[in-house]
């Protein structure tokens, strides 16, 4: 949470936690709980194609929420856009270009 002139916004941590979870199935802290050895987080064994996504969804979340959408509508559609845009890398990555 950040708190800026009096005002808790939530940046990372759902984004973040929506994202893995719609993405590979489990959340960051389930992923931390199975990988207790590994060392670095979840971050660290992303695909590129993930990242490049997690970081438009970060960036989706803080517009989103600039213009007061609640964090349960901002899920749904964080959610969706995230699937959408890792449905479409992954065909391009399997198209020969």
């Amino acid at each position: 949470m950040i708190n800026v002139a009096g005002q808790n916004f939530h940046f990372v941590k759902p984004t973040v936690t929506l994202f893995f979870s719609s993405s590979i199935n489990k959340t960051a802290k389930q992923w931390r709980d199975k990988n207790k050895n590994t060392k670095g987080n979840i971050r660290d064994y992303a695909s590129l194609n993930e990242l490049l996504v997690l970081s438009n969804v970060e960036s989706y979340n803080a517009i989103m929420m600039e213009t007061g959408i609640s964090q349960a509508n901002r899920m749904i559609e964080l959610r969706q856009l995230a699937r959408t845009q890792l449905m479409v890398l992954e065909k391009l990555n399997d198209t020969s270009v």
